[in-house]
């Protein structure tokens, strides 16, 4: 994966002034390859290799995103938590999604064509409360930002 160093200096920041309320992956599946076919191990989000990408969230991350998800009354998701495109990178994504679809009396906003995508794919559509494809647009709006086609509803 690339390394933003423009925001490296203020995301270390952020970690440090709020690093209590940020869970990080703490393990990752990893592969040297961007294929379908390819063999994969989970390392430690430390120990991952030069030549290794990190192409989902691993085990023992997808029960510390579901112990913290289980009593969660509102989530916004915006985008899969891997290549969820291909089975082998789609367990963490598909984690995430049962584990919202199970919570009771939540909101529930998933943003992206992504997660859309893989959301539809589990069959679970009717479990969350409000689906957009459109994730940039959802997190500009969340901002704060006047959106073209949300204003021109609002002016009619």
């Amino acid at each position: 994966s690339l390394l933003d160093e423009e925001n490296l200096e203020f995301c270390t920041r952020i970690l440090k002034d709020y690093g209590d309320k940020i869970v990080l992956p703490v393990d990752v599946a990893v592969t040297t390859e961007h294929t379908n076919n390819e063999e994969y191990k989970v390392r430690s989000i430390n120990e991952i290799e030069y030549n290794e990408m990190g192409l989902d969230i691993g085990p023992e991350t997808k029960e510390t995103f579901a112990n913290h998800l289980k009593d969660a009354k509102t989530v916004i998701w915006n985008g899969p938590v891997g290549l969820f495109e291909f089975a082998q990178f789609a367990k963490g994504t598909n984690s995430i999604a049962l584990t919202l679809a199970d919570l009771e009396d939540a909101t529930t906003v998933i943003g992206g064509g992504d997660s859309a995508a893989a959301i539809e794919k589990l069959g679970i559509a009717d479990k969350f409360s409000h689906i957009s494809t459109g994730g940039g647009a959802s997190l500009e709006f969340l901002e704060g930002k006047k959106l073209p086609g949300i204003e021109c509803l609002l002016n009619k």
